[in-house]
């Protein structure tokens, strides 16, 4: 991998399974079984973290802090099931097309 990368000893890493070796040990001494697979990757720049932690709840602080509303009292009971009857089945205008969902925004 040395000359066909151009990276010199000291840019590799040795791993076995999840934990990199150190490089003044040797194999004998670490207690790897004969047939083991060794992965050797190159040294990557930044830290160990994949990804950047700084940005982490960014979106969150960012955005203002908006009070709720007054909101009118909603109906209970038979007064909101009449409401809901006559949502689907009294004022029900077919037209043209698929039925639309009840969080539908289109026209």
């Amino acid at each position: 991998m040395h000359l066909q990368k151009n990276l010199g000893a000291d840019e590799h890493i040795l791993s076995y399974g999840s934990s990199v070796l150190e490089d003044s040990l040797s194999l004998s001494s670490l207690d790897i079984t004969d047939g083991a697979s060794l992965a050797i990757n190159a040294r990557l720049l930044g830290g160990k973290v994949h990804g950047s932690l700084a940005r982490a709840g960014k979106v969150r602080a960012q955005t203002p802090k908006v009070e709720k509303q007054e909101k009118k009292k909603k109906k209970k009971g038979r007064a909101a099931r009449r409401i809901q009857y006559t949502r689907r089945f009294v004022n029900v205008a077919t037209g043209p097309g698929k039925k639309r969902g009840p969080n539908s925004n289109s026209a």
